[in-house]
C-alpha cells in the first residue's frame, strides 16, 4: 500500500504518540470510529504514510495509519 490519500496528523498528536511509546503509557484512542485502549509500541513511516504499532488489551499487536486515529 502506498501513502496515497494519507493526511498527516497534527504535530502535537504525533508527539503525544511518541511520548506514550517512550513512557509505556496506555492511551484511549478512537480508531476508525471505535474506542480502543492501546499501548503504543512504535511510530514509524512506511510507504508514504505514518503508522502506529501498538498492543491492545488482549495482548495482540495491531498496526494503524495515524490518519485513522483520533484522540
Amino acid at each position: 500500500m502506498n501513502g496515497s490519500g494519507y493526511r498527516p496528523i497534527a504535530c502535537a498528536d504525533h508527539e503525544r504518540l511518541e511520548f506514550a511509546v517512550l513512557t509505556k503509557q496506555w492511551l484511549e484512542l478512537r480508531v476508525n470510529g471505535h474506542a480502543r485502549r492501546l499501548l503504543p509500541l512504535d511510530v514509524y513511516t512506511r510507504d508514504g504514510a505514518e503508522w502506529l504499532k501498538a498492543r491492545d488489551e488482549a495482548g495482540e499487536i495491531v498496526v494503524f495509519r495515524l490518519d485513522e486515529i483520533a484522540f
